[in-house]
């Protein structure tokens, strides 16, 4: 006879997608499950199908971006995106993004920096810490324990947005919008800023 050892991983099923589609379903998959397919009462109370909102729009001032021609850049790349949905382990317009693919994604085609594909852990690490009454247009913010309670991988750095000024953040959630901070949830959650370059 022989042993056959097996070892099973239960993964989020979200999170299934990059192993057993192509870059093109993935894309495909993000509009249907952020449109409800047009059948909105087969996605009733599924939590990974969330009602894809109109973005929360916002107009960065103007003197922001003349004063940082680098975080011009970045916020005109990042905003050809509002409304698109997220996606777990998006990185690119033919995906949709999720947090870190999205920021990865603007800070590489923007010109800022390239620094791959990373991780909202590993992007904090990347970046020298500042404090907040120091934080400034293009920096980012990280948040802590983001993916609900008793899910897995939920202690530490869990999200990362791009930190526009004057308490409002570019954020990748659903869909990529605006967000102001001084909302509840991100104060709850706040974990500590970050600056990717000079």
């Amino acid at each position: 006879y022989k042993t056959c050892t097996v070892k099973l991983v239960n993964k989020n099923l979200s999170h299934l997608l990059f192993n057993v589609m192509s870059r093109e379903q993935v894309g495909m998959y993000a509009v249907y499950i952020s449109t409800h397919g047009n059948m909105p009462d087969l996605f009733r109370n599924n939590p990974y199908a969330g009602e894809l909102k109109d973005p929360l729009l916002y107009d960065v001032p103007e003197e922001y971006k003349e004063a940082d021609s680098k975080f011009a850049a970045m916020l005109e790349e990042a905003e050809k995106f509002l409304g698109y949905p997220y996606v777990w382990g998006g990185d690119s317009p033919e995906t949709s993004f999720d947090c870190s693919g999205f920021i990865s994604w603007i800070f590489r085609e923007s010109g800022v920096r390239d620094v791959g594909r990373l991780g909202a852990t590993s992007l904090y690490g990347v970046c020298t810490p500042i404090e907040p009454e120091d934080a400034r247009p293009g920096d980012l913010i990280f948040f802590q324990n983001t993916l609900g309670d008793g899910v897995e991988g939920n202690d530490g750095i869990t999200h990362v947005a791009l930190y526009v000024g004057d308490g409002y953040i570019l954020n990748c959630g659903n869909p990529i919008s605006y967000a102001d901070l001084s909302r509840a949830y991100w104060q709850e959650h706040f974990y500590g800023f970050g600056r990717m370059y000079e």
